[in-house]
């Protein structure tokens, strides 16, 4: 594609979003220098105008207060605009079970309504940001981009349904579509009900955290800087209809990951609590990057070490962030998935 001159990030006050927000500003990614960003965000419990502070006074950011479901602000947003990166989403599994026709509006009809503005605008390229939870649960390997979904989770559904949809647009209207699905998430700016952020935040605080089940699962891990490196690279060589993986490489047990930040945090065992298992709750995940490494150049690039421990320093030294936010301790975690 050519260089991009505004783009339109939704979801950019999110976790991920604003992480791709603020780097694109800062001229991390070469093929979207100089562009515009215009951040869409509805502002739920997840999206934090915070987490663009750093870029607040940006003269190319520009924030609108909105909903990807209103039909005529996101053609409004849509017309003039060179690339959409969708990261706005639900994407919470335990909210999902309680609440599944949020997912459902949000996930679904949201992405329906975007794909529609971008059609009508003739926007260059819609890059849709998706999870390696659309898959389901895989005891051994990795999958690869054309593995058939089964998604376990209301959440997960939602995803593949709005996967889909994106894809039968390239394959329909001949739009400039392309789909990236992430491992587990983490690093600065996470909302604090996601597990790697729960955890630290109540262990510098001296409570206790919750374990889901036996702590078995097995998440493979990647660092934000480098889920949003790759999106960069999926919107600069990506192929029209293509689903392009986009993981970390570090595969723990959630029971590994604890002790890792027990130790990070100078906790011991005595300070975890066990927790009933999550519904549904999914084994294994792990994506096979070998398109991702061929077609984009993409390889993950943040040691899980250095990452890990860079995090928790910066939930250490960013408590005016995460305090407001926290829910009642002890609640069970989330895992850290795409968008928010």
């Amino acid at each position: 594609m050519s260089a991009p001159t505004r783009v339109l990030v939704t979801g950019g006050a999110g976790f991920i979003g604003s992480h791709f927000t603020r780097e694109l500003l800062g001229g991390a990614y070469p093929a979207l220098a100089g562009s515009r960003a215009v951040v869409l965000d509805k502002l739920t419990y997840a999206g934090n105008r915070e987490n663009l502070a750093p870029v607040a006074d940006h003269p190319r950011l520009e924030f609108v207060h909105g909903d990807i479901g209103d039909a005529p602000l996101v053609a409004e947003l849509a017309r003039g605009t060179d690339l959409i990166v969708h990261f706005a989403a639900e994407s919470h599994v335990d909210r999902s079970i309680d609440d599944a026709g949020r997912f459902v509006r949000t996930n679904v009809l949201g992405t329906h309504t975007l794909l529609d503005a971008a059609l009508a605008a003739g926007v260059g390229r819609f890059v849709h940001v998706s999870t390696d939870e659309v898959y389901g649960s895989i005891d051994k390997g990795s999958w690869p981009e054309d593995h058939p979904l089964a998604p376990n989770s209301p959440y997960a559904a939602a995803k593949a349904a709005s996967d889909l949809l994106a894809l039968a647009y390239h394959r329909t209207h001949r739009m400039d579509v392309c789909v990236t699905r992430c491992s587990n998430n983490y690093g600065p700016y996470q909302y604090p009900e996601k597990l790697l952020p729960l955890f630290v935040s109540n262990l510098l605080d001296g409570l206790p955290v919750p374990l889901y089940g036996d702590g078995g699962n097995v998440r493979e891990w990647l660092h934000v800087d480098d889920h949003c490196r790759g999106i960069a690279l999926a919107a600069q060589h990506g192929r029209a209809g293509e689903v392009y993986h986009l993981g970390g490489g570090v595969e723990l047990t959630n029971r590994e990951l604890t002790a890792r930040v027990l130790d990070l945090c100078g906790a011991d065992w005595s300070a975890v609590r066990p927790v009933a298992d999550r519904k549904g709750h999914d084994r294994r995940y792990s994506v096979d990057i070998s398109k991702s490494a061929a077609e984009l150049g993409y390889a993950p690039r943040v040691p899980f070490g250095k990452g890990l421990a860079d995090t928790v320093r910066w939930y250490r030294e960013n408590r005016a962030w995460w305090e407001p936010l926290k829910r009642p301790a002890g609640e069970p975690a989330a895992e850290s998935h795409p968008e928010k």
